[in-house]
């Protein structure tokens, strides 16, 4: 596991974007924290990083935006609102991404449906406002230099 903390919303979306640079095709990440912890301020950033030049939005009412002026395909899903796996595996996240990089908020919920090759990252909104983030790799992002982000 890889801890950081970061002051400010800045911080977060620099951290996000330091991660870019270890991306791949085909990469899953997977947002997890409670409601305003900076899930969607970290897939911005990450977003940058990867030369999109859109701002990226919380894919909420939507589910899935999927984003490809930049260097990787960017595919944003948000499966808080979504009532089953069913669901979640009807937007055919993975194979409309498997060119580029799919980042999904509130990821537990769909855990089940979720490849074993993935990036899970855990967003805490600390008491004085700053954050601390969590990432626990598995598959080939356990290979990755992940303290490279820590910068």
């Amino acid at each position: 596991m890889i801890e950081i903390r970061c002051q400010t919303d800045a911080d977060t979306r620099a951290a996000a974007r330091r991660l870019a640079a270890l991306c791949r095709p085909g990469d899953v990440i997977v947002l997890n924290g409670r409601q305003g912890a900076g899930k969607t301020a970290f897939a911005g950033g990450l977003a940058d990083g990867l030369g999109v030049d859109e701002q990226v939005t919380s894919p909420t009412f939507v589910l899935m935006r999927a984003y490809r002026s930049g260097f990787l395909p960017f595919f944003h899903v948000d499966a808080y609102r979504l009532g089953s796996i069913g669901e979640f595996e009807d937007l055919a996240a993975f194979e409309s991404a498997d060119d580029g990089v799919v980042v999904i908020e509130w990821g537990g919920a769909v855990s089940a449906a979720l490849p074993k090759d993935r990036l899970e990252i855990e967003l805490i909104r600390n008491p004085d406002e700053s954050r601390t983030i969590r990432m626990h790799p598995s598959g080939s992002w356990a290979t990755r230099q992940l303290s490279e982000i820590e910068a």
